[in-house]
């Protein structure tokens, strides 16, 4: 009697192990957009270099935390989250709209991805750093507008960021940096989307919108 209970109760196990699995992959499949809340890695289409940043301050320009690009898949130094722009709300798991204006949010670092008037160290052209205080709070030029085909931003399709006070778009010189960051490449702000200022959503923790108020989210490899 009591194996019968433990073969029955293992089977039962099983079942709702597979059905949540099945469960699992259907809310993938139909989790397409980056929302509010996902934390994520940026690769840019036409260098294959991931979006990045670390405590290490530019020797020129601002002075400020520099952002570069790595090859890297696995490095935690590229992990940003999607969030509203300063003093503004957007609702966790809520799809991001073309033409929203959002903030990049640097976990390891607690600084928003930021551009202004400085020149990149290498290229000359417009500097992209990482900025804000203690409690992660910067200032408008935190601000990217959201450039991108149809309604919201999806996964599979490449994105275009626009730097609000500027007008410059987020992009990348293919130009390399030396020591004490070898390899990696300089990230910067262009004039013209052309060139380099493609990026798409690759790795990362997506919030399902159709079940935001339970917490329920998407992973992939981070």
């Amino acid at each position: 009697m009591y194996s019968s209970h433990r073969t029955t109760v293992s089977f039962l196990v099983a079942l709702f192990s597979i059905a949540g699995t099945i469960n699992f992959i259907e809310a993938a499949r139909n989790n397409r957009h980056v929302t509010c809340g996902t934390v994520l890695k940026l690769v840019n289409t036409d260098y294959k270099v991931r979006l990045h940043s670390h405590d290490v301050k530019y020797g020129t320009g601002s002075g400020q935390q520099s952002v570069t690009a790595t090859e890297l898949q696995e490095d935690v130094n590229s992990h940003w989250a999607v969030k509203a722009a300063t003093g503004k709300h957007c609702e966790r798991g809520e799809p991001v709209k073309c033409g929203d204006t959002i903030r990049l949010h640097h976990l390891a670092t607690n600084k928003n991805l930021h551009s202004h008037h400085f020149q990149s160290p290498l290229s000359g052209n417009q500097e992209i750093s990482a900025y804000g205080d203690e409690h992660g709070e910067g200032d408008s030029g935190d601000h990217w507008l959201v450039v991108c085909s149809g309604d919201s931003w999806v996964r599979t399709n490449p994105v275009r960021l626009q730097h609000i006070d500027t007008n410059m778009y987020l992009g990348v010189s293919g130009r390399t940096f030396g020591r004490p960051i070898n390899g990696q490449m300089e990230v910067i702000g262009l004039p013209n989307p052309y060139s380099g200022t493609e990026w798409i959503a690759a790795e990362g923790l997506f919030i399902h919108p159709t079940e935001k108020d339970s917490g329920a989210h998407v992973h992939t490899e981070l």
